[in-house]
């Protein structure tokens, strides 16, 4: 039986890992080729590997999408390769925590670098695809959906620049929505809120602590709860638009 998502491409960013991976692997399963982005070919190959054993379509585009020029030539790869764009799922991300006044501004600016620039850059570079795609594929439809983070809702103490980062995506996708909606081109946002990744491996002593802390006792999603979400989101019929989806860890409060 042909999966919803039959002969059409999906992009992933940041797919060497977590809810990137696991996206990548739900949507393959509805039987879209999926376009794996991110910075770690090892990983990224691993995964294609074992999504191409189980007869899907997987290619691997290394790329740093910090870099604008990296960012839109690994889009063009894709369509080149794969033929066509339809699915984009901005993913990739990276967090910092800890206190303004004694944050290193290394970290902000990576949050930014990553959460918000690599996604304009994509979106810009992959956007005039999705049109084409809303007008030629059998489904007549073209989704874009960026993974915000309850982080986009809530403000809280230790987390100001995430929060910026966040609530700017939040922002750029709901004014994006508004201009390609009546072009059958579908923005969405998923905003997580805890989920058992490598996010918080990444942060300096301390911080990880304070956060281990935080989420002590918590069940924690698993990056499959988001996949499932994305692939809810891009699999309705051309007359739904799922807007928003909030997941928190059933237990969370923030």
């Amino acid at each position: 039986m042909a999966g919803r998502l039959q002969d059409t491409v999906a992009l992933v960013t940041g797919a060497s890992s977590g809810i990137g991976a696991a996206t990548a692997r739900a949507l393959a399963v509805e039987g879209a080729a999926v376009a794996l982005l991110g910075r770690r070919r090892e990983r990224l190959e691993e995964l294609a590997d074992e999504l191409s054993a189980e007869a899907r379509v997987a290619y691997v585009a290394e790329a740093d999408i910090t870099d604008q020029r990296q960012a839109a030539a690994a889009v063009e790869d894709v369509v080149s390769q794969l033929g066509r764009l339809d699915t984009v799922v901005n993913n990739a991300g990276t967090m910092g925590v800890g206190p303004v006044e004694d944050s290193p501004l290394d970290e902000w600016e990576r949050m930014i670098e990553i959460n918000v620039r690599g996604l304009l850059y994509v979106t810009h570079a992959a956007v005039p695809h999705l049109l084409r795609a809303a007008e030629d594929s059998p489904r007549k439809v073209a989704d874009l959906v960026n993974i915000s983070s309850t982080a986009g809702r809530v403000a809280r103490p230790g987390t100001a620049v995430y929060n910026l980062t966040k609530f700017g995506v939040n922002g750029f996708t709901e004014a994006l929505r508004q201009e390609v909606m009546r072009k059958r081109v579908r923005v969405s946002v998923v905003e997580p809120g805890t989920v058992d990744t490598e996010l918080s491996s990444h942060l300096r002593a301390g911080a990880r602590e304070a956060v281990e802390r935080q989420v002590e006792g918590l069940e924690l999603l698993r990056p499959e709860d988001i996949a499932d979400a994305v692939a809810y989101i891009v699999t309705r019929d051309r007359r739904v638009a799922v807007n928003e989806i909030l997941v928190r860890a059933a237990e969370q409060t923030w």
